[in-house]
């Protein structure tokens, strides 16, 4: 039985010394291996051109092009990227299935002198092992889930603990989305379900299961991407504390948070997604307050009539009973009362174990 020398398994990614992403642009954006770089064998234009010739006329026509298209690129690649490069260089190359485009590429590099090798099933075994990891991985982890009505600066808690040397899990800067239903950034795409999951993989493997994860309680949904169903289920069944803050405190935090919200021009237009739940006459008032620039009341209005009701029947629909010793109150949230809301947070899980 002949082996192929060229063919490496997920297991040695580790082994190369650069993971190169042989695909277009917009397969690459939609979702890599972690610390791939992107050297397509095929661009956007040029691939849609080969398939169709591919389809329309034959598939040895579009091979010839195909192969012109596919040595002229990985010539530049060599040229701008990879020229410097000692023999000693290995790098890893993979496609969709690590099929022709890959098989192409590494046998170019191998030609050169280079140990090139290719992923054995290309991307599509990656997004098979991030499925299957994502199924179990987080049932090693503890979790200490920070809850509390919006506003009480719990991804800013987060950060924090992060600083403080604590693990955590910072679900909503995974998927570029602060949860909420005003809840994009600004100038800001979300990540595809498929590079939220690569990311989250990402970073649990990076964790250590014997120390305790931070991560803030979170809807199934974030924005546009879902989390995980064994780690939506792990955090619900894991130790949860609560931050509760003032009213007038939540509200001086928000107007901090979201001060590109209120120079969006497009604020009104957002708040009409509030509509079905609260009902147009409360959304036009609200409208009012906009044109008026009462951006306080407006964020008051909204924790009172809207958030906090969503808040309090979530924490009923998750039946999550919160331990009263592990209650933080606040009647500020300036940066320096939010470190100190962690110190005591870390102080408290200290005398728990």
């Amino acid at each position: 039985m002949n082996v192929d020398h060229t063919l490496a398994s997920l297991a040695e990614l580790r082994h190369f010394d650069a993971i190169i992403d042989a695909r277009s642009p917009a397969e690459f954006a939609l979702d890599h291996i972690p610390g791939a770089i992107n050297c397509p064998v095929l661009y956007d234009d040029e691939r849609v051109r080969v398939g169709t010739l591919y389809k329309q006329v034959s598939p040895f026509e579009a091979r010839k092009v195909g192969a012109a298209l596919v040595a002229i690129n990985v010539a530049r690649h060599i040229q701008e990227q990879f020229h410097a490069h000692p023999r000693g260089w290995t790098p890893l190359v993979y496609c969709w299935r690590g099929g022709q485009r890959s098989g192409a590429f590494t046998h170019i590099l191998r030609q050169v002198g280079w140990d090139a090798q290719r992923l054995n099933g290309g991307y599509k075994a990656w997004r098979s092992f991030v499925i299957t990891e994502l199924a179990h991985l987080p049932q090693q982890f503890e979790f200490e889930v920070v809850s509390g009505p919006t506003g009480c600066a719990k991804t800013k808690i987060l950060h924090a603990l992060a600083a403080q040397g604590q693990q955590v899990l910072d679900l909503e800067g995974l998927a570029a989305h602060k949860g909420s239903v005003l809840g994009e950034l600004p100038s800001t795409a979300q990540p595809s379900q498929k590079m939220f999951d690569t990311q989250l993989l990402d970073t649990l493997s990076r964790m250590d299961p014997q120390r305790p994860v931070y991560v803030e309680a979170e809807s199934k949904r974030i924005g546009q991407v879902q989390l995980p169903d064994t780690l939506f289920e792990k955090m619900n069944h894991s130790p949860w504390l609560s931050v509760n803050a003032s009213l007038p405190a939540r509200v001086e935090f928000l107007l901090r948070d979201y001060v590109y919200l209120f120079d969006d021009p497009q604020l009104t237009a957002h708040l009409d997604r509030l509509q079905p739940n609260c009902g147009q006459e409360r959304v036009d008032r609200w409208k009012a307050l906009v044109a008026q620039k009462d951006f306080a009341t407006l964020v008051s209005e909204l924790l009172t009539e809207h958030y906090d009701h969503f808040y309090k029947r979530s924490m009923r629909q998750a039946q999550t009973a919160v331990d009263p010793t592990r209650v933080f109150t606040a009647d500020d949230l300036s940066p320096g009362s939010v470190n100190s809301l962690a110190q005591a947070i870390v102080h408290n899980q200290f005398q728990r174990t």
